[in-house]
């Protein structure tokens, strides 16, 4: 019996022994050799190679300020916590990444809190209302869910918390909590950015002004330099000559991508073949087409206008690589209110908001990088579009109208007789009608086979017939990029931020999609592709719970206590013939 004993003790101390080495062991590898391990069903603490990469290359410390400390809602401290773990997946990476979460209502009075709010605002980043009950009584809580970032003396506000109008609070949180990667990513490379690359508005043909792209050019300036140019038929106004060696000069676009936004004149034949030839070069293009001109400038002054098709002459260069944007007007019963004069109150006039079926509010329904999870986006006056051409061209869909939709051939009447009568839902019969298209492929030269030897064969041109593997993006609406503006008395111009609308007081998905689609077209690195994760949004049936509340309170605290007590018996059993 006493050899049993001593043979069963030495057995545990050398499992003991065996164990330790094995810890000790496992803990040296493990500080040459990194990795974790993620078992969640969608990788959702796994980081994209792209925000590894950017995250090797930080030189300085990148710092958090969260201001998601306090006593919320337990939706924003889920999104507190979700912050936290995906901070703290960054700092895995690199050490150069450090956060606080901050209360700044803790312990401060009311001027002082006044004071810190108008800070927060003025520094960028968007409050929330709250309404929150206590005891049956309601109560309002303003919160910031956003982070200030700095580096290098460099600061920028991140927001945690995106908006969507029309979608329930479960999803917004959840669609935040998606995007966090990328947010993240996004804010870091903003600051951590050296030398940016250009971009550029095209200008000469009518194209939106400065003032009214005045938004977007600011957000845009944070990633890129931003430059307006007019081609005016100069071969060297997108690109540049350079020279490799002593006998052999490339031409170089000075450019990474274009942006054509709502051209209302034609194109000659001399700047579209620059554009042509800046596309085989590998630049890219955001076209942002009107194909009908229709403005309700016109409307203002009379309750009828005509929709008049444009002649931009680019039909057959956009054929050529792929889409045909159709010379049409949709109407769509998912529209935007416009206020209109519906009555008379003493001497003032009475203003009612109706949907005007000529604005379509686009709900971005896909699962890709540029759209996935944006905001619903504002059109006026947008057409359809259709893919045409071969499939060497792979093209994505990437906007389209909602299922009660139609459209009217140019010329067309535009009434605002059509505000005051009940749509007829038949006719809405054309339902998610294309307005957005990504085109990736190798494009070939509308002007293949249509110029002269001495223009094809001319060593300074050095024209190409067909581009290596490039993208473009093409909108039938020249205003998704317009920001709306406001005359100030002394003369000066106010431009609203992209997206707001100054009548209905709602900021819409215009601007994150502008940003996402040059991103997209630009960004060499793949960090935009981490947009595209999901994450399952698993929700208890709310229906289900109230009918089975008593049901499931009682399963829950019962069955943990009989459970222990069965587990409690079988080891007495067990030892009682053990020991016995």
């Amino acid at each position: 019996m006493k050899n049993k004993k001593k043979g069963i003790k030495q057995q545990n101390i050398t499992q003991l022994i065996l164990s330790l080495i094995i810890i000790i062991l496992i803990n040296i590898i493990s500080s040459f050799v990194f990795t974790r391990f993620d078992l969640t069903s969608e990788k959702r603490y796994t980081l994209s190679d792209a925000t590894k990469n950017q995250l090797k290359n930080l030189d300085d410390i990148v710092y958090f300020k969260i201001y998601l400390e306090g006593d919320f809602p337990a939706g924003f401290k889920r999104l507190k916590n979700e912050t936290k773990e995906m901070l703290d997946e960054f700092r895995a990476y690199s050490d150069n990444i450090q956060y606080e979460f901050i209360n700044p209502l803790k312990n401060k009075d009311k001027k002082s809190i006044n004071k810190i709010y108008k800070q927060l605002v003025e520094k960028g980043l968007e409050p929330t209302d709250l309404h929150v009950k206590n005891t049956g009584a309601s109560s309002q809580q303003i919160i910031f869910p956003g982070a200030l970032v700095s580096y290098k003396g460099k600061e920028l506000a991140l927001q945690l918390l995106i908006t969507q109008i029309g979608t329930f609070p479960e999803a917004v949180l959840n669609n935040s909590i998606q995007v966090l990667e990328y947010n993240i990513s996004s804010i870091i490379r903003k600051l951590t950015i050296i030398k940016k690359p250009k971009i550029a508005f095209i200008t000469g043909h009518g194209e939106l002004n400065k003032y009214d792209v005045a938004d977007i050019s600011y957000s845009l300036s944070e990633y890129y330099d931003v430059e307006r140019i007019k081609i005016n038929g100069k071969l060297n106004s997108l690109s540049k000559r350079e020279l490799v060696d002593s006998t052999k000069i490339i031409n170089q676009n000075k450019y990474s991508a274009i942006i054509i936004a709502k051209p209302d004149s034609t194109f000659d034949e001399k700047d579209k073949f620059i554009i042509d030839q800046f596309i085989m070069n590998g630049g890219k293009v955001l076209w942002l087409i009107d194909p009908v001109f229709a403005s309700m400038d016109s409307l203002k002054k009379s309750y009828e206008t005509i929709g008049i098709a444009n002649d931009l002459n680019l039909e057959d260069q956009l054929f050529n690589y792929g889409v045909r944007i159709n010379k049409n007007l949709i109407l769509d019963l998912n529209a935007l209110p416009i206020p209109v004069v519906t009555g008379q109150t003493g001497d003032k006039p009475q203003q009612t908001f109706l949907p005007w079926y000529f604005f379509p509010v686009i709900v971005p329904r896909i699962n890709h990088p540029i759209v996935n999870n944006l905001n619903v986006i504002k059109c006026e006056f947008v057409s359809s579009l259709d893919t045409v051409g071969t499939d060497s061209i792979k093209k994505t869909i990437l906007l389209t109208t909602s299922p009660y939709s139609r459209f009217v051939n140019a010329p067309c009447r535009i009434n605002l007789d059509l505000l005051m009568h009940e749509p007829d839902k038949r006719q809405y019969n054309r339902p998610n009608l294309p307005i957005a298209v990504l085109l990736q492929g190798k494009f070939k030269s509308v002007f293949q086979n249509r110029i002269p030897p001495v223009i094809r064969d001319n060593k300074e041109i050095k024209f190409k017939g067909e581009s290596k593997k490039n993208s473009m993006i093409v909108v039938s609406d020249g205003d998704i990029i317009k920001n709306q503006v406001k005359y100030l008395q002394d003369g000066s111009i106010y431009p609203y931020p992209l997206g707001y609308d100054k009548y209905t007081r709602q900021t819409f998905g215009n601007k994150d999609f502008i940003l996402n689609a040059v991103n997209y077209l630009c960004d060499e690195s793949g960090l935009i592709s981490v947009r595209s994760k999901e994450l399952k949004l698993r929700l208890l049936d709310r229906q289900k719970v109230n009918n089975n509340k008593l049901s499931c309170q009682i399963l829950n605290i019962l069955i943990p206590i009989l459970l222990v007590i069965i587990l409690g018996i079988i080891q007495y059993i067990i030892r009682k013939q053990k020991y016995a």
